[in-house]
Formats: structure tokens, sequence, C-alpha cells
């Protein structure tokens, strides 16, 4: 009762020193709004405070005058009567779109006056938006997901960078190379944090030429300054070694050809791990207020509780501009739910400061949650880094260890480097297990590609016996050979 009492006694005053600043504004009726204090007081049957609310009305709204029977001021309000928004969220939490605008659409011509909150269709939009690159993306088709990404601009920020990643990866897809790499300089220039520079510009090695690349990095030079030492060792592991030039330098010659590869089998496109799912660009993310109180922002419980719920998208609605660390605390796991892991990382940073001041066991919770956002972003080693500095419990420390394990393969087997992939995904298996199919498939194609073409063949023929796909018959023919 006390934290809720609070809730309502700063309007009180409110109301009272507004009347002392402006004692002659014309008297008006008391709104809904100003009436919750009184509407609390009835729900707690304390009829002491609710006849001093009364009393307070009564001086504040001379016009304004108590129905006979108090009960009817539990009403809902006209405004929201016959609404039922919660639906309208729910709805979206199950990416029905269409559902959600249908009761909006409905609430709008029943109800006089009625109008979502902004809130709710910022997250409609957004979900909305998310939903249709995501399917175009996963369609492979290129000019629809490019289609999507210009008209909603919303979805291309920092906290959801890996979006601009694969946008890039589109624009590859439709023949487009120079959009890509347009598209890695935003990124660099708008996201300057290191860790997303480091991997746009990762990825932007495998489409740039040399000048390209030098001008990238030069890009990113301009934008974080203070990360010169670390992009001088990035572009020496990208190119093989090369000093990075210096900013004033003249442009280079035309590179000698490179030699040609040796011939690799490839899993198809279907057999392929798909990009984690992470944040995008243009657009610095949100950052936490400094020197937030341990608590006191009134909005925790209903976090909390739509958090338990897993209605992410209305615990962000709900926790906007946390005033307290409590609360940012739980908003990051809403973020981090949401596919928002860099707004959900720099929450983490700031409650795992505080650690167990929060609650117990909140600091190694705010540290797992720091590791598996840093994940998220693919951002394997800084996530390992984190998670290797607390004791976390066994499913915790399982979890990160089978991220960090799968992205690792990953990498290495997209790096050509075959023998350590295979290490990577034997020991995932040992962790879980087992194996996920598209990486059973990658590690067939790692052991043919390192020369063991008997073990390849092996794996081919288990995996197509337990599932006769495309991508398995391909992998059977190639670990045949000619």
């Amino acid at each position: 009762m006390t934290s809720l009492l609070a809730q309502y006694r700063p309007l009180a005053l409110a109301g009272l020193m507004v009347l002392a600043l402006a004692p002659g504004i014309a008297a008006q009726t008391a709104s809904y709004d100003d009436l919750r204090a009184l509407r609390y007081y009835l729900t707690q049957n304390d009829a002491a405070s609710t006849q001093a609310e009364l009393r307070r009305l009564r001086g504040a709204f001379p016009d304004w005058r108590p129905p006979a029977d108090l009960n009817e001021l539990l009403a809902a309000p006209p405004s929201q009567a016959g609404v039922d928004e919660g639906e309208i969220w729910r709805r979206i939490e199950l990416n029905d779109y269409a559902g959600a605008r249908r009761l909006i659409d409905d609430g709008r011509a029943r109800v006089s006056g009625w109008s979502p909150p902004a809130d709710m269709l910022r997250v409609l939009e957004m979900n909305e938006a998310q939903s249709n690159f995501d399917a175009a993306v996963n369609s492979r088709d290129a000019g629809q997901a490019i289609a999507v990404a210009r008209r909603s601009p919303q979805i291309m920020t920092c906290e959801r960078i890996n979006n601009a990643w694969v946008l890039a990866d589109m624009y590859v897809l439709a023949g487009q190379t120079q959009a890509a790499l347009t598209t890695y300089r935003n990124a660099v220039q708008s996201c300057t944090s290191f860790g997303q520079m480091q991997t746009s510009l990762q990825k932007a090695s495998a489409v740039a030429s040399g000048v390209q690349l030098q001008e990238l990095f030069a890009a990113a030079r301009a934008a974080n300054s203070g990360a010169s030492a670390q992009l001088d060792r990035l572009y020496a592991e990208l190119t093989g070694g090369a000093p990075a030039p210096q900013p004033a330098a003249a442009a280079p010659q035309q590179q000698a050809p490179a030699p040609a590869a040796q011939p690799v089998a490839s899993p198809p496109a279907a057999a392929q791990p798909q990009a984690v799912a992470a944040p995008l660009v243009m657009e610095q993310p949100a950052t936490a207020p400094a020197n937030l109180p341990l608590s006191g922002d009134p909005r925790l419980s209903e976090a909390r509780r739509l958090k338990d719920q897993e209605q992410f998208a209305r615990c962000l609605a709900a926790s906007t501009g946390p005033r307290s660390l409590d609360l940012l605390y739980e908003r990051s796991w809403c973020a981090y739910s949401h596919d928002r892991p860099t707004e959900a990382l720099v929450g983490f940073q700031q409650a795992a400061r505080v650690g167990d001041r929060l609650g117990p066991n909140v600091g190694r919770d705010a540290v797992f949650g720091l590791a598996l956002s840093y994940l998220a972003m693919n951002m394997t080693e800084q996530g390992a880094q984190v998670a290797s500095q607390v004791s976390l419990d066994a499913s915790q420390r399982r979890e990160i260890e089978t991220i960090v394990l799968d992205q690792r393969g990953v990498r290495a087997f997209r790096q050509g480097d075959f023998h350590h992939a295979i290490s990577y995904f034997n020991a995932l298996e040992q962790v879980q297990g087992g194996l996920r199919r598209d990486l059973a498939i990658l590690r067939a194609y790692a052991y043919l590609n390192s020369g063991q073409r008997v073990v390849a063949r092996e794996q081919f023929e288990r995996l197509h016996s337990q599932l006769a796909t495309a991508e398995t018959r391909q992998g059977l023919n190639a670990a045949r050979g000619p």
C-alpha cells in the first residue's frame, strides 16, 4: 500500500500547486485523471482518506459534484470503455499485426474519442516492418527485402545493426555491390562502438576491393578516433598483415591479383546457419541515464509482470525512460528477448555495476545478460570474455558455452579454417548431447574440405538416412567425388 499511496500523493500536491500558482484560472470540473487518488482510497475502503480527498477536490474544482454513489467513479472512463487494449497487445505479441489493426480500427469506430497509445502504434509498426523484412530475407527475395528496408527506416538503427548487415547481403544477392558497400559505410559512420565497427568491416571485406576497404577504414577512424589502434590491428588481420594506410597517404596503386583459391565444397544456402537476429543502423542506440537510484520507479511491478508473462513489447512500452536501476534491469531482459541486444547491453552494464544491491544474484545475472547481448550481436569473443569474469550457475554456463562454440564453429568454417571448425562442432556436440542439423551438415563439409573424404561421406550418409533432403543429397555427391 505504501508504494501505491506514494504514487498518488504527488498528484494531489500537483493539483494544489497549480491552484496556488494560478489563482485566477476559471473553475473547472475534475477530470477522470484528477480522481485517481479518490478511486484508490475507495478501492482500499479507506473512509478517512476518502473524505479528505473529497474535501480537497471540492476546493480545487468548485464545479465538480461527486455522484450519490461513489462507486460509480470506479467505472472505466468513457474514452476507454469497450476497448480491450490488452487484447491488441496480445495480437502484437503473436505477430498477428492484421488482427491488431482490425481491433484498433474497431475501437476507433465504436468508442468516440478513443485512439491507441503512441507506444502501441510504434511497437506495432516496428514489429510489423521487422517481420516483413525477415520474411523477405528468409525467402531470399532481395528486391522485397530492400523495398521493406527503404520504406521502414525505423528498423535501421544501431539497436538493430544486424538488419543493416543482412540488407548488405541482400544488395550483394541482387548484384548491387556498391549499394552494399554504402550500407556498410553508413553503419561504420553511424554506429561507432568498435564492436559494431569490427563486424561491419569484417563483413565488408568480403566484397570490397583493396582501395574500397582502405576507404571504409578511413571512415571508421574519422568516426571513432579513439579506436585507431584497434582498427589498425583489424586491418592487418583482414589483409594478411598489410600495414594500415595512414590518413594522409596517397591513393595506393592497383593491387596485384590474389592467387587462385583451391576448390572448396560449399553447402547449399538452405543448409547455412541463419544470421543471428540482433540489432540495425543510422541512429545511435538510446542510453540509460547515469546515476539512477536503485529503486523508486513505480512501474517496476508491472514491467516485471509483463516480462514474466513474456509480453516483451508491452514490457518495453511500460518501462520507457526508466527512472530506477531495478526497472532498467527488468527492461534490459525485455529488450534482449525482443531482439534489441544493444539496448539490453547498456542496461545490463549499469545493473552489473551495482550487482547484488538490486537483489540476490542480480550481479551475476546482469553479467550473464551482458554476455548474451554481446553474443546476440555476433560479438563472440567479447561475450565469452565477459562471461568468464563471474561464476555463472551451471545452466547459464552451459548456455553461454553452447552459443560460443556454435558461433566460433560457423566463423571458422566461413574463414576456411576447417580443422578448427570440426573441433568446435565436436565440442558443441558433447556439450549439447547432439548437433543441430545445419551445423552437422557444415561439419560434414568441413571434413570433406580438410581432406577427410571417408568421414565426410559417412556423416552425409547418416544425415541422409535420418532425413533425405536436397542438401544431404548434394553433400553425398560431393563426398563421393568425380
